[in-house]
């Protein structure tokens, strides 16, 4: 008994079926590939990271408009600065704008602020400069910056024995740095005199101080990863 053998089919027998190469049907038409989608087989991720953008420009939103309400009037000020800021709250600093170019703060004399000697502490005098300092700045600048105090120099005159102002002016052009869209340092002078209590009294000028703010766009510190 004889095996059966394969046969080969002629190359030259025109009747020999061809053999279909490889990802091409019978009909000579190209197979098409029936895979499912990478991204429609797992749409997760994607969702999920369509999530978070939501959810971070919804607290970029929130962020700007308590930014806004902090500088709208003294009222939101305190209650900011009750949260964020309980230096500047228990101090009592109040700030208020003078004219286009001048804006003045107020650091009431009491207890918080005073020493052993009952006159304004140094520390209270030295420490509130940034803050008024940097208050000023951030209404000018908006919620959209962040800002940083990198230089600040104080020079005591004589004691102080009553309410301080602040009055600050600025060195250049802030409103034209905004505009550049970049980063940025603003130079303030400020004059801190002793309010007038007293009628018929002179104001007395306490301290002088220059202070160096450093002015960043928060889009730059989210590109950077520093911010949400």
């Amino acid at each position: 008994m004889t095996s059966p053998q394969a046969t080969i089919p002629d190359a030259a027998d025109p009747s020999a079926p061809v053999p279909e190469a490889a990802g091409e049907c019978a009909s000579g038409v190209p197979a098409q590939d029936t895979a499912p989608d990478a991204d429609a087989a797992s749409p997760g991720p994607a969702r999920s990271s369509r999530r978070r953008k939501e959810k971070r420009s919804i607290f970029v939103r929130v962020e700007a408009f308590v930014s806004r309400l902090s500088t709208r009037n003294n009222f939101w000020n305190r209650v900011c600065s009750m949260i964020w800021m309980p230096y500047a709250f228990h101090s009592g600093i109040r700030m208020k704008r003078l004219d286009a170019k001048t804006f003045q703060a107020e650091l009431p004399f009491r207890r918080f602020n005073r020493n052993w000697y009952n006159a304004m502490a140094g520390a209270a005098l030295l420490g509130n400069s940034e803050i008024a300092g940097g208050s000023y700045i951030f209404s000018v600048c908006g919620g959209d910056y962040t800002v940083v105090c990198k230089h600040l120099e104080y020079k005591f005159l004589r004691p102080c024995l009553g309410p301080a102002i602040y009055r600050i002016t600025p060195q250049e052009d802030i409103e034209a740095q905004v505009k550049t869209g970049g980063e940025f340092n603003a130079v303030l002078e400020m004059k801190i005199v002793q309010a007038i209590t007293k009628p018929g009294s002179k104001e007395r000028r306490v301290g002088r101080c220059i202070a160096t703010f450093h002015i960043t766009p928060k889009k730059h510190q989210r590109s950077r990863g520093r911010l949400k």
